[in-house]
């Protein structure tokens, strides 16, 4: 959706008092970006109207940026705005870059012009500036992009006369542009001035200041000077006492941030606030929590799945995901991006020739360096290290595993001590979810979509155990399912190249294990289990492992043989197993772990 779009409706009737949005830089190293997706994917929690991603400020590669955007809105399905220069810029370039937005779904561009060439000599791009930019976007995509321009409430560096940049700003408005975000400031009076300037120069789109987060004083003071801009006595006067202490900085710069926001929104001419986030994420949560604006603010548009959704046009409308990739939402959307892109709504076509292929790269398996990846899961030389790594996350100590991008969620409560129990037992859980029977959607931990609807669970675990126990599971299940009279416990199982098991009726069955029910709506049946899929994962499952090994450093522990084999016995004596319980009625999140503890009792 466009940014003025979500604005009007965040906005109209006093819906919101303020909203707010955050810019990200594009980092320097592959791990930089990785960690980056993580902290957008979290802070986006937070309901930020939109991101904007800079272009290629110190980014290793010259797409960088536009693989970001399509990544955040395709993977992730943040709002993104893509930031994009002129300045030395070929027309190539250019167009590459808008296209790559318009494929991916990205409806929002920031039209800059750029740094000058530092030698002081003209820039070398198609175009010299902002309003040539926006003039060649809005000739070849129309009204598609909602273009946002630049402006600067205490003039720029290269034109001191205020009301010429003003008559500048006011020509990017004619020329397309859509919305304004603003330099950094800390002069509040200043601003409220400029704003009025520019309406009386008739500048009419909406105004978005730039506000910059204190955490340390001599960033601040840094970047002031480097944006030339003025820094208001109480300022100095609360902060240089404190300068050499940073936690007392921010924790002071926090009150002054916020005391600034607030006069802005009190003034009547701004409802909307753009962090500048520097890639962090305290400072800008501390002054949302100073303000207010974290638990009132409500993401306009709220989705109605389990999952955001993808903002790229072609999987908009996506409707069903198997339940395997549900802590691993990037490799889930990366690998099935050829998967016949999600024809008629549903998850994907088996009769793709793309369909199930394993074509992930090295850092889409395991996203950490090996030095993070030794310091968050050590050496693990056997079942019960691996099992106690395991119950750690469900703790909350951890915030990933190796099979699990996500950090745990509220959700799992209902079985946690159940999970846990299990891992002491050696069977090693991999994703699970409880069952819930007629939860309101509006409930805060197992609720999604409409406020007036209900929603379904069917209990559901997926677990590994070693392969010589696999025929025992599958007879006390057959056992629990002849007393019930029907499949009460329906499985998949299939070790790295092992046969597939299953007592599914056929191959194609598909288990719907999530579903809501809306007023004025058909039963959404959101996450399912299904063969082909569960084949799919397995791959990746098993290739995880593989990719954790070759983390192992030669210069680590003398434990990383030890770890080696291992995890290397798990790949090839281990058989990944789920099992769906589809009574989500009489016998709520029992059945499937009193059938694991019968078989895999605790060591005495």
């Amino acid at each position: 959706m466009k940014v003025t779009e979500k604005l009007t409706q965040a906005h109209e009737d006093g819906k919101a008092p303020a909203t707010f949005s955050f810019e990200f830089f594009t980092p320097k190293t592959s791990q930089g970006v990785q960690n980056l997706y993580d902290r957008m994917d979290r802070m986006y929690d937070l309901n930020p109207l939109f991101i904007d991603i800079t272009w290629n400020a110190g980014g290793r590669l010259g797409t960088l940026t536009t693989e970001m955007v399509n990544v955040t809105t395709t993977v992730l399905g943040l709002e993104t705005c893509m930031h994009l220069t002129c300045t030395n810029m070929k027309l190539e370039t250019i167009d590459k870059a808008l296209d790559s937005a318009f494929q991916c779904g990205c409806q929002n561009i920031l039209a800059l012009r750029g740094d000058p060439p530092l030698d002081g000599s003209e820039s070398t791009g198609v175009f010299r500036y902002a309003k040539d930019l926006i003039r060649h976007i809005k000739s070849r995509y129309g009204n598609h992009f909602c273009i946002g321009v630049a402006g600067y409430p205490e003039g720029h560096p290269e034109e001191s006369d205020l009301d010429k940049t003003i008559e500048y700003l006011k020509q990017k408005q004619d020329a397309g542009g859509d919305f304004i975000v603003t330099q950094m400031f800390y002069d509040v009076d200043l601003f409220i001035s400029w704003c009025k300037k520019c309406r009386a120069a008739g500048i009419t789109i909406p105004i978005i200041p730039g506000i910059m987060p204190i955490s340390t004083y001599a960033a601040f003071f840094r970047r002031a000077q480097w944006c030339k801009i003025h820094l208001p006595d109480h300022f100095f006067e609360r902060l240089e006492p404190i300068k050499e202490d940073d936690s007392k900085v921010r924790d002071e710069g926090v009150k002054l941030v916020a005391e600034m926001c607030a006069k802005l929104l009190q003034s009547g001419c701004v409802n909307h606030l753009h962090f500048y986030t520097m890639n962090l994420e305290k400072s800008t949560i501390m002054v949302l929590r100073e303000l207010n604006l974290v638990s009132k603010q409500q993401l306009v548009g709220m989705d109605t799945r389990p999952w955001r959704r993808s903002l790229n046009p072609t999987r908009s409308e996506e409707s069903v995901r198997p339940i395997f990739w549900s802590n691993r939402k990037f490799s889930y959307i990366q690998r099935t991006s050829n998967w016949d892109e999600f024809p008629n709504g549903r998850w994907g076509d088996s009769r793709s020739p793309a369909f199930g292929s394993l074509e992930l790269c090295d850092h889409e398996l395991i996203r950490h360096t090996p030095k993070k990846a030794l310091s968050l899961w050590g050496l693990p030389t056997n079942i019960q290290t691996l099992a106690d790594l395991t119950v750690r996350y469900l703790n909350g100590d951890l915030n990933c595993l190796p099979w699990s991008d996500s950090k745990v969620t509220h959700e799992i409560d209902l079985i946690k001590d159940d999970l846990i129990d299990l891992n002491r037992r050696g069977v090693l859980t991999v994703n699970s979810q409880a069952s819930i029977n007629c939860c309101p959607s509006s409930d805060k931990v197992h609720g999604w979509g409409p406020n007036d609807g209900y929603v379904y669970q069917k209990q559901y675990l997926e677990f590994l155990i070693p392969s010589n126990r696999l025929d025992d599971l599958v007879d006390e299940i057959g056992t629990i399912n002849k007393e019930s009279g029907y499949n009460i416990l329906t499985f998949y199982s299939i070790g790295q190249e092992g046969e597939f098991t299953s007592n599914a009726r056929s191959s194609s069955t598909i288990n719907a294990v999530t579903w809501g029910c809306f007023p004025g709506k058909e039963v959404v049946q959101s996450t399912i289990v299904e063969k082909i899929s569960f084949m799919a994962w397995k791959d990746e499952f098993f290739s995880i492992l593989k990719k954790w090994i070759s983390l192992f450093r030669k210069d680590t522990d003398p434990g990383r043989e030890d770890a080696i084999s291992f995890i290397e016995s798990l790949v090839n004596d281990a058989t990944l197993v789920n099992i769906v319980d589809n009574d989500y009625v009489g016998e709520p999140n029992t059945r499937i772990f009193n059938v694991l503890r019968k078989l895999f009792p605790i060591a005495e």
